[in-house]
């Protein structure tokens, strides 16, 4: 056996040598090894911090290690996505990002990161799809009729949100563009002081996710016309969707993704997606988020950065196409 022949044998060795080194010092670091800190860049109180503290509960659980909650809100979820986006890429800053890091990409072009670049996708958590709601003393009765009206009496349909840019915002344009109709939008300072002139009649109608209708639909204060995700809502079964009442492919939902920081190593975002898929299955965990309205999708990282890529592009089309603004 020649040397040459022998160096070409350890060369050829070198990548799986490497690959071995890496995983058995990945198994010495014994991750994680200290507690883990989920940032939600909203208030306490609302959808991602309640999902991020139904995942973090059982992950803590399955880690051994504790999962803490921290809410750093302000700047509609961008002061909380760039504190992860410049944190130690070693698995123990991860961020609960919703569907503003797609949106914002557009709303604000002078971001201090970016969504696509500056995190490692690690699992997608739900969704849940927006609900047409009207006011009960309003004329229509069905999405049909809804949009009928609106054919109508072109001009006078109005929708409120809970400001410029919000979810509610840019489906109420995604629905006007896609039914061609014209519906002018009212922004409020937050979704509260909608829904008291939604209900009072003063608005013709709103886009909510499920947390926020459900208890006026039971009350009869509104009415629900349409679920705008790809299936019935399980808690509103006798609501059709929106491509069901003549508007087909129309999809605008709230969800959920857990993220890394750019540059945190692939062992650590494989272990946390798979913790992520079992915490996901675990019934007591789905139980409590489909009672919220939410709608359980697990995925590899993979699929989640299809997803967001999928999303941007989406809205950078609805954003653009209605001239949305944020100030």
């Amino acid at each position: 056996m020649t040397r040459t022949f022998l160096s070409r044998v350890v060369r050829s060795l070198l990548p799986i040598l490497g690959f071995v080194f890496s995983l058995s010092t990945f198994a010495q670091q014994g991750y994680p090894s200290k507690p883990l800190h989920l940032i939600v860049p909203f208030a306490a109180g609302g959808a991602v911090d309640t999902v991020a503290r139904v995942i973090g509960a059982r992950l803590a659980t399955q880690l051994g290690q504790p999962v803490l909650v921290e809410n750093k809100p302000g700047a509609s979820g961008d002061i909380g996505a760039d504190a992860v986006a410049k944190a130690a890429p070693d698995g123990y800053t991860l961020l609960v990002g919703a569907n503003g890091l797609a949106t914002n990409m557009t709303l604000y072009p002078n971001l201090p990161f970016n969504t696509l670049r500056d995190f490692a996708p690690i699992s997608r958590l739900g969704y849940a799809p927006l609900v047409l709601v009207t006011g009960s003393s309003q004329p229509f009765k069905t999405v049909r009729g809804l949009l009928a009206w609106g054919k109508k009496h072109p001009g006078q349909l109005t929708y409120a949100s809970a400001g410029n840019g919000s979810s509610g915002h840019l489906a109420g344009a995604l629905l006007a563009s896609t039914a061609d109709i014209q519906a002018m939008h009212v922004p409020y300072k937050g979704g509260a002081p909608a829904l008291v002139d939604l209900i009072a009649g003063r608005i013709s109608f709103m886009l909510l996710n499920p947390l926020e209708v459900l208890p006026h639909v039971k009350s009869g204060r509104l009415r629900a016309l349409g679920i705008s995700g790809d299936q019935r809502l399980m808690l509103l079964p006798g609501v059709p969707t929106l491509a069901e009442s003549g508007l087909p492919g129309f999809e605008a939902s709230v969800w959920w993704g857990l993220l890394a920081p750019a540059g945190t190593s692939h062992e650590i975002v494989a272990r946390l997606n798979v913790e992520t898929a079992k915490a996901l299955a675990d019934p007591a965990v789905r139980e409590r988020l489909t009672s919220l309205g939410a709608v359980i999708t697990p995925s590899t990282p993979d699929q989640f950065s299809t997803f967001m890529h999928t999303e941007i592009d989406k809205w950078a089309g609805v954003i653009k196409t209605a001239h949305i603004h944020t100030d």
